[in-house]
């Protein structure tokens, strides 16, 4: 499939990844779209600069492109999108937006000029500073056929794996998604927690625990979850279970953590002494 001029609307740091890798797979970037404030412009500038496209606002924007790439929060998919629906010209024939929650819906102001539309979501996390590879990452893809069939091209184009998501299934895909990462690092958090209230610093709880969490990780990828699981718990060790809940109770956001994943240890996991520790927590 030949591959589209694409836009940019939006300058945060999914756009701040997203156009360099399009540009580095082939992709011609005309436009970086952003709001007319200062900070926006200036974000806006330094990515157009880093890709050979116009830093312009969505007052200013030609809308030469055949497909509006939507990097915008949430909350301003739609209002963005029924903003520039009244200036695009024939020359737009997609859109697709990166968010996991919401579906193509977002976009129907332009579907209503014809366009077709995609949510086209990487499950993959985009912070200042991250390096992230898209080789080999999902990207969960939902709207109009012929949309899909570009995103499913482009997706390929990047490196990166395509697989369609029923719009019904989105917000469910959010929750999974959310656990991947967000609340995976709110685990971390409580792990350090427990770190300290055994007398290390957190900085030494991060340095500390990387290397059996790079191993855990590696057991899960190769051997699956049922094979990787260890320590006290598959043993069935009442004991040593009743003692690590004594020494967190002065720590409740560590021992309900703690309780809430050695429960679904008991659900999921092989475990002896099933019922002894399932009285216990």
């Amino acid at each position: 499939m030949r591959k589209p001029q694409v836009a940019i609307v939006g300058a945060g740091s999914l756009a701040d990844f997203l156009a360099p890798a399009l540009r580095k797979s082939g992709y011609t970037i005309t436009e970086i779209i952003s709001r007319d404030s200062p900070r926006s412009l200036l974000n806006a500038r330094r990515l157009a600069k880093k890709v050979g496209a116009r830093a312009v606002t969505v007052n200013t924007a030609t809308l030469d492109a055949a497909l509006l790439w939507f990097c915008v929060p949430d909350r301003e998919i739609r209002a963005a999108a029924a903003f520039l629906a009244d200036r695009a010209g024939d020359d737009v024939r997609f859109a697709f937006h990166s968010t996991a929650a919401l579906t193509g819906r977002e976009l129907d102001p332009l579907r209503k000029r014809l366009i077709a539309v995609a949510s086209v979501h990487s499950l993959l996390t985009f912070v200042a500073g991250g390096r992230p590879s898209l080789a080999g990452v999902p990207f969960a893809v939902e709207g109009d056929a012929s949309a899909a069939r570009m995103a499913r091209s482009i997706v390929r184009d990047l490196g990166g794996d395509y697989f369609p998501l029923p719009a019904k299934r989105k917000v469910a895909y959010h929750a999974w998604a959310t656990l991947t990462s967000p609340l995976l690092l709110a685990f971390l958090v409580t792990l350090e927690d427990a770190a300290v209230v055994a007398g290390l610093t957190r900085e030494d709880a991060r340095r500390k625990s990387l290397p059996i969490i790079r191993q855990t990780l590696e057991n899960y990828a190769r051997l699956g979850p049922q094979n990787s699981f260890s320590g006290p718990i598959i043993r069935g060790d009442v004991e040593t279970i009743a003692k690590h809940l004594a020494v967190l109770r002065k720590h409740p956001p560590a021992r309900d953590v703690y309780v809430a994943l050695a429960r679904s240890a008991l659900r999921r996991l092989p475990v002896k002494n099933r019922r002894e520790l399932g009285r216990l927590l």
